[in-house]
């Protein structure tokens, strides 16, 4: 049997990549790239390099289940965790620890994003099957620390001790730190001693439910209940009802800044966490202006540093602009300063408190 499973989390809406990403159908399910796959396409294509499609679930909110279903015609209802709620990252990972653990006591876990861009993905496959390697022979809590290339405040990080472990590239967590301001993530650069927190994470599922049964026993207490419940046509009425009991708390906060078992691999692998347009702009294919564009056709006129997105077809001209998102979906237009992209969810609250509807 093959102990390794992976679950796809998928159940957020993407609020910092409106106006594409939207409540009924979000950034996961965009072809943000414009290479014919959305996300959650991509993320799914590169697991099954690591296990079988079977072994493969997503998580992600009830009202999303038929769009994975359009998305991954391959799986099975089984295969997709319906959330009736948000309550952030502990409740989902625990859910689906109690579900695999009811089909595979000995399965072997990786929980990671389904909005994330990967660029070497040999390399990356790679570092997970190390640490499935370290996760199956001990009781490790691992997450895949990225190796910084620039002092980002945008990222927590994780301060780790330099030995490795004995034979292996596996690395003891010291702490978690939260988003640094400026100087002290130059710090973090310069120290070495400091990896970017990835969200992708590397457990065996009784490992994992024992330490939820330690550190966030709340969680435990409420999902446990639903041993017989678990893979069986039960499942979703037991969830329905249970979930949104559980305390809204995040994977870090609820396990991993508390345990004393978390371990880290070093990693480098082209890996950017895809949260905002400027993300986007910063890994995708650009001009000798430095300009993103997506959609055509398009003519720019001493335009530079821009991300532009438009519907195929529609016809851009943009003359004497610098550090702008362009965001062109048909039924809302969005011009604004790439430097202030992070009041664009302040922005979609408003959309919302005013105008509402399809429009967020």
């Amino acid at each position: 049997m093959n102990n390794n499973y992976v679950a796809i989390m998928a159940g957020g809406v993407g609020s910092r990549f409106w106006p594409a990403s939207r409540t009924a159908n979000p950034k996961q399910f965009l072809d943000i790239l414009g290479v014919g796959r959305s996300l959650l396409q991509m993320t799914y294509d590169r697991f099954l390099k690591l296990c079988p499609k079977e072994n493969i679930f997503i998580v992600t909110n009830a009202q999303y289940k038929d769009l994975v279903k359009q998305h991954l015609p391959d799986l099975t209802d089984n295969q997709i965790l319906c959330e009736p709620s948000r309550n952030n990252t502990a409740p989902c990972v625990a859910y689906t620890a109690f579900k695999l653990s009811a089909l595979n006591p000995d399965a072997n876990l990786v929980i990671a994003p389904s909005d994330h861009i990967i660029l070497d993905e040999t390399t990356f496959i790679h570092s997970l099957n190390q640490a499935l390697d370290f996760t199956a022979a001990n009781n490790a809590l691992l997450t895949l620390g990225i190796e910084p290339t620039r002092p980002d405040t945008g990222y927590g990080y994780i301060n780790f001790d330099k030995a490795a472990q004995p034979g292996t590239k596996v690395h003891k967590v010291l702490r978690f730190t939260e988003k640094p301001p400026l100087e002290k993530a130059q710090e973090f650069l310069a120290s070495g001693d400091y990896l970017w927190n990835a969200g992708i994470f590397i457990w065996k599922v009784s490992h994992l439910l024992s330490a939820f049964q330690q550190y966030a026993s709340d969680i435990y207490d409420i999902l446990s209940a639903g041993q017989l419940h678990y893979n069986q046509s039960s499942e979703q009425d037991f969830i329905n009802e249970a979930y949104p009991t559980t305390p809204s708390i995040s994977i870090d906060y609820a396990i991993m800044e508390k345990a004393e078992n978390v371990y880290t691999i070093p990693s480098s692998f082209g890996w950017s966490d895809l949260g905002t347009w400027a993300s986007l702009h910063s890994e995708a294919p650009y001009d000798e202006q430095g300009n993103v564009t997506n959609g055509s056709p398009f003519l720019l006129y001493n335009v530079s540093n821009c991300l532009i997105r438009a519907p195929k077809g529609k016809l851009v001209v943009v003359k004497d602009l610098d550090d702008f998102i362009i965001i062109d979906e048909g039924d809302i237009l969005l011009i604004h300063p790439k430097s202030k992209e992070q009041e664009i969810k302040k922005i979609t609250e408003e959309v919302g408190r005013q105008i509402g509807g399809d429009f967020v």
